[in-house]
């Protein structure tokens, strides 16, 4: 949730000079928006496993289908959020070795933009792009 004090930091992040980017200031305000994003993912995951276990032990046998579609949608979404919590993991390790907001494939800056869209973003827009082309050249 996006609050006057959030939007506020956001936009000073966008206002540092380029030539200081990944500055300690910016670093700082994506290590806490990383590390928060990973307290709500992991917050998410111990409610739906706490339901989980409550509807169990009110099993119906009558309701066993639709308790069976409602278990299959959680574990895709729980896969999901289990993928996005090891880019979050990915995105803190690289704050720590000095490699975040540059893209792994070009060395390129990613761009404050980018990164505040989807703060785990490991590529810039050019590289994510020939990414996705090749993706969908080679589906089969």
């Amino acid at each position: 949730m996006k609050t006057k004090y959030s939007s506020f930091v956001e936009h000073a992040i966008r206002e540092v000079p380029s030539g200081e980017y990944m500055c300690p200031a910016q670093l700082e305000f994506f290590r806490f928006r990383l590390e928060d994003e990973r307290r709500m993912l992991l917050d998410s995951a111990k409610g739906t496993l706490e339901q989980m276990q409550a509807i169990v032990s009110e099993w119906d046998s009558n309701d066993r289908a639709s308790m069976e579609e409602k278990f299959s949608l959680e574990f895709r979404v729980r896969d999901r959020e289990r993928k996005l919590l090891k880019k979050i993991e990915d995105a803190l390790l690289s704050i720590e070795d000095g490699t975040y907001g540059w893209c792994v494939e070009t060395g390129e800056p990613i761009g404050i933009a980018r990164l505040l869209a989807r703060s785990t973003a490991s590529l810039c827009l050019e590289a994510q792009e020939r990414h996705e082309r090749y993706e969908r050249s080679y589906r089969i």
